[in-house]
C-alpha cells in the first residue's frame, strides 16, 4: 500500500528533474530496488502507468533492477549473498552479520530525449 506515496515521489521527482532541465518528454526511468526494500516492484509499475498521464514523463519506460541482498560478516569480513534458510556467514559460520546492499531504492538515471 505505501508503494502510492513511494511511486508518487518518484514521478514528482523525475517530472521536477526534466523541468529543470526543459526537457518535455523523458525515455526511460531507471531504478535499483533492493530484494529487501519494503516495496513491491510490479505496485510501483502499476500505479506508475496510472499516475504519469499527462505529465512530463508519461510514455517514459520504467526500468527497474532488482539489487540482490549482500551480508558482511563482521568477524571474518567475507560478503556473501543471502541465503533465507540460514542467517549466518557461510565461511565462518558467525551470526554476527550486517545488511550491506538490497534495502535500497533509488533513481539510478532519466533517459531524456534532448
Amino acid at each position: 500500500m505505501h508503494e502510492l506515496p513511494i511511486t508518487q515521489s518518484i514521478i514528482r521527482i523525475c517530472c521536477q528533474e526534466a523541468e529543470k532541465r526543459n526537457i518535455d518528454k523523458v525515455k526511460a526511468i531507471k531504478l535499483s530496488v533492493g530484494e529487501m526494500a519494503p516495496v513491491i516492484p510490479e505496485s510501483i509499475q502499476y500505479y506508475y502507468d496510472i499516475m504519469t498521464k499527462g505529465t512530463r514523463i508519461e510514455g517514459a519506460k520504467l526500468v527497474i533492477t532488482i539489487i540482490p541482498i549482500i551480508i558482511k560478516c563482521l568477524d571474518c569480513n567475507n560478503e556473501f549473498n543471502l541465503n533465507f534458510s540460514q542467517y549466518k556467514c557461510n565461511v565462518c559460520s558467525s551470526k554476527n552479520i550486517l545488511v550491506t546492499s538490497g534495502t535500497e531504492l533509488i533513481i539510478d538515471d532519466l533517459e531524456l530525449y534532448m
